[in-house]
């Protein structure tokens, strides 16, 4: 009997899947435990086993499509089988497509015959839409950093198309797909919406429009906020002949959007070359207009000192005339993540601080002993986060999150450490950092660290931490604070180690200070549980043979 498959949920946090590239065709024989395809998810491009035997009679979805979780991919039974009764009995994918293709007829018959698009079968279209994938779980659009091909290069199927700066590392798009590359669509530089087009590839010579129409994506080059012109504008600015003069520039064509940043930017449309039909000037060549330099003007203060009366010497101060001028660069796909998700966690989660100084002098002579015997050396960083994960133990109120209706106390422990690199912070997870022993802990940070700066640090590597710390000592900090890495309820800032006059049994005498302040979500987290927390790691660093035990 023909069974239908679905789009497995293959994370917690999967919607839909793209089908990225079927393993088997129809009238293949497929055995329990086969690759039928590779799904893309929303953290990972994954392998998709087939769990029963029989023959695949039908597929649902083409390459590089996405569909919703439990939505039907394909069928599978005995050769020749009649398997749309399956699909029937389960509201399968060729049910569901008759629907939106009866609902387009009103429309279609009011808009004028370029809708008609749609009715085309697009299947017997010999190309392939590539789209722009989701790299990671909270990325909603990727930029195009380098096109590794041109319009026209024969392009294999595990061939690296293009590099893609998401909102936390630069990856590489694999096209899955063997043919001609018929078409880009975004430019190096310009970012491109999740699923929307990028490329297609397909055989030389093929007729790519209809695949265009179906999607209503327009090339990238003409962003659609300035193709949303007033009617009105548009009509006065067609009218109206080149502008006379050098001040005005209220006559120029230009689109809203333009317009709008040269007044920002103080740029007189006059002097900007158009780049869109008839002169038009658009968003982009207001952004790459680049002044030339003016020469300064004449200076009065001569004259002025000339005028001065002549009782005293004047005190003559040599004239210096400076050339006000700056630099604009692109806000990256990880700095404008960075700016959402903070700014969610700072101005939601109601924030309070409580900082404590704690002795390092027995961490300092511990290490010292440690690194002796040591495989890899211990750093200070690994002392505290070894002690983070005894004191979550004892304190799991520390290790937990808002959910809205409910509050969430992890039993695990995961730690997640912020690196800083050139374009902002990622936040590698150490992840039962509470099992795990200071040489292990010394590995991981410094391996993860590596592959910060170099770019590789994969999705799943920064998900799911449930405590944070964020480290700037190495840069002689004496205090600071930090916002919350939702959804974790605290993170915890560790400040330089400072060598200061301290009282030990009555005396004046030379200590080493460290002092960490911890941020906490006042949703879960009362001052005194804070407080407590920092007591027990306080007397973990002070006594740090209690994280042997």
């Amino acid at each position: 009997m023909a069974e239908v498959v679905k789009m497995p949920k293959m994370s917690d946090t999967m919607t839909e899947g793209v089908l990225a590239k079927w393993h088997k065709k129809v009238g293949d024989k497929v055995k329990s435990g086969d690759v039928l395809a590779e799904i893309e998810t929303d953290k990972a491009t994954m392998d998709f086993e087939s769990y029963q035997d029989g023959t695949l009679l039908y597929i649902g979805v083409e390459e590089g499509n996405a569909v919703p979780v439990d939505a039907v991919i394909a069928v599978l039974g005995n050769e020749g089988e009649d398997y749309k009764a399956a699909l029937t009995q389960d509201g399968g994918t060729e049910k569901k497509e008759e629907k939106p293709a009866e609902a387009d007829k009103p429309v279609a018959d009011k808009k004028p015959a370029a809708t008609a698009a749609p009715k085309v079968d697009l299947s017997s279209i010999p190309a392939t839409v590539i789209r722009m994938p989701a790299l990671s779980d909270t990325m909603t659009e990727g930029v195009i950093e380098k096109w590794n091909f041109k319009v026209g290069d024969k392009v294999k199927s595990d061939d690296s198309l293009a590099d893609v700066a998401t909102d936390k590392a630069t990856m590489e798009v694999v096209g899955y797909e063997e043919g001609t590359l018929l078409y880009i669509g975004p430019k190096e530089g310009e970012a491109a919406p999740v699923n929307g087009i990028i490329a297609i590839v397909g055989k030389e010579g093929t007729d790519i429009t209809p695949l265009l129409q179906d999607t209503g994506d327009a090339p990238a080059a003409a962003p659609a906020e300035e193709e949303a012109a007033p009617k009105a504008e548009a009509a006065t600015a067609d009218a109206a002949p080149a502008a006379s003069s050098t001040t005005d520039d209220s006559r120029v064509k230009a689109s809203p959007l333009a317009r709008k940043i040269a007044k920002d930017k103080g740029i007189n449309l006059n002097d900007v070359k158009g780049s869109a039909e008839g002169g038009r000037i658009i968003k982009k060549d207001v952004e790459e207009f680049k002044p030339s330099a003016k020469p300064a003007p004449a200076s009065t203060e001569a004259p002025a000192a000339a005028a001065a009366p002549a009782a005293k010497a004047p005190i003559t101060l040599p004239t210096y005339t400076g050339e006000e001028k700056f630099t604009e660069r692109s806000v990256t796909q990880m700095r404008k993540a960075i700016s959402r998700r903070l700014s969610e966690s700072l101005f939601t989660a109601p924030h309070f601080y409580v900082t404590m100084t704690i002795d390092m002098d027995q961490a300092i002579a511990a290490r010292t002993r440690i690194n002796d015997v040591a495989p890899v050396k211990i750093s200070f960083n690994d002392f505290v986060l070894k002690a983070c994960a005894v004191a979550l133990k004892q304190h799991p109120a520390i290790n937990s999150s808002f959910l809205g209706d409910k509050i969430r106390t992890n039993e695990h422990i995961h730690i997640g450490v912020a690196v800083a690199v050139d374009e902002g912070l990622l936040v590698p997870v150490i992840k039962f950092a509470d099992g795990k022993s200071l040489s292990h802990i010394s590995v991981e940070v410094k391996e993860f660290a590596g592959k910060a700066k170099a770019k590789k640090l994969q999705p799943a590597e920064m998900e799911g931490s449930t405590f944070t710390i964020s480290n700037l000592g190495m840069f002689g900090v004496d205090e600071f604070t930090a916002i919350i890495n939702t959804p974790n309820s605290c993170i915890l800032a560790v400040s330089g180690i400072q060598q200061v006059p301290v009282v030990k049994n009555g005396a004046v005498v030379p200590g080493n200070i460290m002092k960490v302040t911890l941020s906490c979500d006042h949703r879960v987290v009362d001052g005194a549980t804070g407080a407590a927390f920092l007591q027990t790691l306080k007397s973990l660093l002070e006594e740090p043979v209690r994280l042997l035990i």
